[in-house]
């Protein structure tokens, strides 16, 4: 379903860790909001470099979408991967998968995402309370695996705030047509009890979610993948008439049923999730020190990934044998259909635990002003499987600690330095495990200096990652050493105008599917093969933000063009492996380059509403230098328009997304359409603002127009869900 920027939106253009701009139609009120995921130093008292999206709890309780990707997939320079609703990862700029981190309050989500865009990542949206969305390289501050951006969420299972009357928390319910959706999510901090100057804080939250098939306004393929087929099946018809004139005859009624068959909704799209945390923490006048446990579950459909069977008819007697005896009639017929296509439905089921520390001390000591502490340990397995058969297992335990320094001001410098380590366990089983087993160690330290003198503020950091990993069944070993730089300076000559450029140059060590990958990956029927021999990924570019204010009118402007050494990416090369395409990960030089623009203007108060209205437009253009071609699956120019009207009872909202058409197209990709989607919704609060009970009525997708992402494996098997209408039920206490 889309992602709508629906009833109170809150866009917030950022320095990394400085003061938030609030974009919103509240210009006038000084609640601006403080952005922690891009540098250690926060300075509230001024804006500058890097661009940034700050979601509340409020406007995150407005949305309610399955994955972490299209929750935030209308941010500026924000898509997703959409495979299917439950797994879709955020593309940031036009970069993904190793180069976009998602946090889970400053930690890595320790799974399998990363490994393939089938994966669903393991931080659920549904409890989250705000999400730090940093456009451009973080990899001074994260590690290489943000080189492209960072989403940090956080879900405040570890409290580090006393409740002001002793417990607060929040429930929320919803329901959606589209695809028969019913999710509940609930929270809650209670003070157990003071020891002195000591609070004990106690967390609880749980989520459930269950989704159908998802219906859509036409043929699950597209327009280009149909014809396409239509001319590979003409051609074979040509080629086999003389002989075969009934058996083709068959083969064009089946080719049609399976378009009957694919036609009004996604098949295999449903999901089933659920999960739950618990947390405490110790809270005292200079910081906090707290653990949690979380678990979560998750079963749900890839669309379009079907399995082809190498021992078709074997495989079809196994298989009905066991249909037989275990499932009732109506799952033989459909397993029996299944395999006349040679095909089975592919699910996925997810299981992640997870152990967390988190500390704080703000009373100095020596020259440290501030000290933060972060621990995350993860056990998380996935199966793929096929039918009740599991056909291939991943197993990723791993944990990852941080340490950060904020140090004293030194007149008008300021700095702060941190740690970070990593350990990754990575296991797949399975005749497809296309990734061979393999252990990732990372040490990272970096280092922020700043200078401020009246409206000129400067910055200069840089990192230092020792990389390796094995795989000892392949007996191949890598070690990386990556360095990066960056140096920032912005001028704010009055209040109402920011001027900031920032050069970086980062490196990345490449990730263990890049290197080593060789087999068959059944979720996305493709053949993946790695290169052991790859290098550092360099990246050198320059970022630039423009903002400012007159009167109620608010515009930003973010530029950022970035050359690559060595990017890596994931290409078709044309050919088969075990009938399948075949998909290499290639180093070539690349360019991405683009823009995010943001206007914001009040308008008018009317009858008790104050009206106000937004644009937004970003744009991503990606190459190979050397007439090398264009990079895969970059997103097209797209633009948001939208007007509010907002009051103590009642808030309303309308919107268009505007999708161009994407024919800057890589090898043996097809073109994907643009699309138009419209998007309303009312919130009403009862007892007004402050009360705590809301009720919201959405429409997403209102004339159930056919849109796929271009970004998306699926783009031509799944497009977006359809028309949607929800209701969602929110109190607080």
């Amino acid at each position: 379903m889309t992602t709508a920027c629906l009833s109170a939106c809150t866009t917030l253009f950022v320095n990394a860790g400085g003061r938030a701009q609030d974009l919103s139609n509240d210009h006038g009120h000084e609640d601006d909001e403080i952005i922690v995921t891009g540098s250690p130093i926060a300075h509230p008292e001024h804006e500058s470099i890097i661009a940034a999206s700050v979601l509340t709890e409020a406007d995150l309780a407005t949305r309610g979408e399955a994955s972490i990707g299209e929750l935030i997939r209308q941010e500026p320079g924000v898509s997703s991967t959409f495979f299917g609703p439950a797994a879709s990862r955020p593309i940031i700029r036009g970069l993904g998968g190793d180069r976009v981190s998602v946090l889970d309050a400053g930690i890595g989500s320790i799974d399998a995402s990363t490994v393939s865009d089938d994966h669903a990542v393991a931080v659920e949206p549904a409890t989250a309370e705000r999400i730090e969305i940093v456009r451009g390289a973080a990899a001074l501050f994260f590690g290489s695996s943000a080189a492209g951006g960072v989403v940090n969420v956080f879900d405040g299972r570890i409290p580090s705030e006393v409740p002001e009357e002793g417990i607060d928390g929040a429930l929320r319910t919803s329901y959606g047509t589209v695809n028969d959706s019913i999710e509940a999510a609930g929270g809650f901090d209670v003070l157990l009890g003071k020891f002195g100057d000591t609070a004990l804080v106690f967390h609880g939250d749980g989520f459930y979610r269950k989704t159908d098939d998802y219906e859509i306004p036409g043929f699950a393929e597209s327009e280009a993948l149909r014809a396409l087929e239509e001319e590979e099946h003409d051609d074979h018809d040509d080629d086999d008439h003389d002989d075969h004139d009934d058996h083709d005859d068959e083969a064009h009624h089946d080719h049609e049923h399976e378009e009957e068959e694919a036609f009004g909704f996604v098949d295999n799209s449903d999901m089933v999730t659920k999960g739950g945390s618990i947390g405490a923490s110790l809270i005292f006048e200079d910081g906090f020190f707290g653990i949690s446990g979380k678990t979560t579950k998750s079963n749900y459909g890839i669309p379009g990934g079907g399995h082809h069977h190498h021992e078709e008819e074997h495989e079809e007697d196994e298989h009905d044998d066991h249909d037989d005896d275990d499932h009732d009639e109506d799952h033989d017929e459909d397993h029996d259909d299944e395999h006349a296509h040679g095909e089975e439905d592919v699910r996925i089921a997810l299981e992640q635990k997870r152990f967390d520390v988190r500390g704080e001390l703000n009373k100095p000591f020596f020259f440290i002003d501030t000290t933060k502490v972060r621990f995350g340990y993860a056990d998380y397995v996935h199966r793929e499987l096929e039918g009740d058969e599991v056909g291939t297992e991943f197993n990723n335990t791993g944990y990852q600690a941080r340490v950060e320094f904020l140090e004293k001001r030194f007149g008008n410098f300021r700095g702060a330095t941190g740690f970070q380590y990593k350990h990754r366990d990575f296991e797949a089983i399975g005749a497809e495990a296309f990734t061979p087993p393999n252990v990732t160690n990372q040490f990272g330290v970096f280092t922020v200096r700043e200078y401020e003198n009246g409206p000129v503020h400067v910055q200069v950091a840089g990192r230092y990652e020792h990389t390796s990993t094995e795989a000892e069944s392949i007996a191949l070993k890598r070690t990386f050493d990556a360095f990066s730089v960056s140096a920032g300076i912005g001028f704010e000559p009055n209040e109402n105008l920011f001027i900031g450029v920032n050069g970086l140059r980062t490196e990345r060590a490449p990730a263990p599917e890049e290197l080593f990958s060789d087999g068959p990956h059944l979720a996305t029927n493709a053949y993946e093969v790695g290169d052991p021999d790859l290098g550092i990924e360099t990246a050198t570019g320059i970022e630039s933000t423009v903002h400012g204010e007159l009167g109620p009118l608010s515009v930003t402007v973010n530029g950022f063009y970035t050359s690559y050494d060595d990017f890596v990416a994931l290409i078709a090369t044309g050919e088969e492996e075990d009938e399948l395409p075949v998909f290499e990960f290639n180093a070539r030089d690349a360019v991405f380059k683009g823009f995010e623009t943001q206007i914001e203007a009040d308008l008018f108060t009317v009858g008790g509403f104050d009206v106000s209205s937004s644009a937004q437009v970003d744009y991503v253009r990606a190459k190979f230098k050397d007439n090398g071609g264009n990079v895969p699956r970059i997103p097209p120019l797209r633009s948001i328009l939208g007007i509010e009207a907002n009051s103590s009872y009642v808030d309303l909202r309308g919107e268009v997304e505007l999708a161009a058409k994407q024919d800057k197209i890589s090898v043996e990709e097809l073109p994907t359409d643009g699309y138009a989607l419209v998007n309303l919704a009312m919130t009403w609060r009862p007892g007004g603002k402050g009360h705590g009970l809301s009720v919201q009525f959405r429409a997403d997708n209102l004339t159930d127009e056919e849109a796929r992402l271009h970004t998306s494996f699926l783009k031509d098997v799944a497009s977006l869900p359809g028309r949607n209408f929800k209701v969602t039920l929110r109190g607080e206490f």
